[in-house]
């Protein structure tokens, strides 16, 4: 069963766009009816333009720059061992930091599909495994949805300042609704600080001057380095669990570590 992810270039885990050529073996175009041929001042100029090409760019084939990279939600799911070295980031984990599993969601805060993750996986792991000292539980940023993306991503890490970053992690997904439609705009996220009744004139500042803007810049780089390809992506250990697959799924391969 497919599992549904956000991802920004499926199939691939960094900026870089691949171009795929098809080898064409032979062409042959025959015609028992009629034949064509081709002016001789076409063929000269073609050839013509192509040398000038050549030689004006000295002595090598011009590149076309390819259109640049478009984050496309998309389904991806999976599940697979990874060699990256994964950690848990600068944000504060949940749980015993010496428990035998860590566990590490690189997420946007935008994502329905991290939303899903939140209500339907992330409360079954931090009751059964993170509070009973098995597993912690980190979340890094893979903020690619969109200006929004960012700065809710910036507004839990100011968040963070004042010792409430899971707090206010919650908070957006409870409060996610639709792809950068004023839900997170800076003044709904100013809002949230007041309902979490955190220090406003620090918070407000910091999400002004979008103060954490290169640390999750540097946390997206190091998903898409460990493979992440869409959100929410999740590793257990060294296992990376791609989509918003069921408890289930986690249950066994977090099991498989505990042996």
């Amino acid at each position: 069963m497919d599992t549904p992810s956000a991802s920004p270039n499926p199939g691939a885990s960094s900026h870089r766009e691949e171009v795929h050529v098809e080898k064409v073996e032979k062409m042959e175009v025959v015609s028992r009816t009629q034949s064509f041929m081709v002016p001789l001042s076409i063929i000269v100029a073609g050839g013509l333009i192509g040398a000038g090409l050549y030689f004006g760019s000295g002595g090598k084939v011009p590149s076309v720059p390819l259109a640049p990279n478009t984050q496309q939600p998309s389904d991806t799911t999976g599940t697979f061992k990874s060699g990256a070295e994964v950690t848990v980031g600068d944000l504060p984990a949940l749980g015993n930091p010496d428990a035998p599993v860590t566990i590490v969601e690189w997420g946007d805060y935008q994502c329905p599909f991290c939303e899903r993750f939140f209500q339907q996986v992330e409360p079954k792991i931090r009751e059964e495994y993170v509070k009973t000292g098995k597993a912690r539980l980190a979340y890094r940023d893979f903020a690619f949805l969109g200006q929004e993306s960012l700065w809710a991503s910036n507004a839990a890490r100011c968040a963070n300042e004042q010792g409430k970053f899971w707090e206010y992690h919650d908070l957006l997904f409870e409060r996610q609704a639709g792809e950068n439609q004023g839900a997170f705009n800076k003044d709904k996220l100013k809002v949230f600080a007041q309902d979490l009744r955190l220090d406003t004139a620090q918070f407000n500042s910091c999400v002004d001057s979008d103060k954490y803007a290169d640390a999750i810049a540097k946390d997206t780089e190091a998903g898409r380095v460990a493979g992440v390809q869409g959100t929410p992506a999740t590793f257990v250990n060294s296992t990376l669990v791609s989509g918003a697959q069921p408890f289930s799924n986690f249950q066994q391969i977090i099991e498989q570590e505990l042996k």
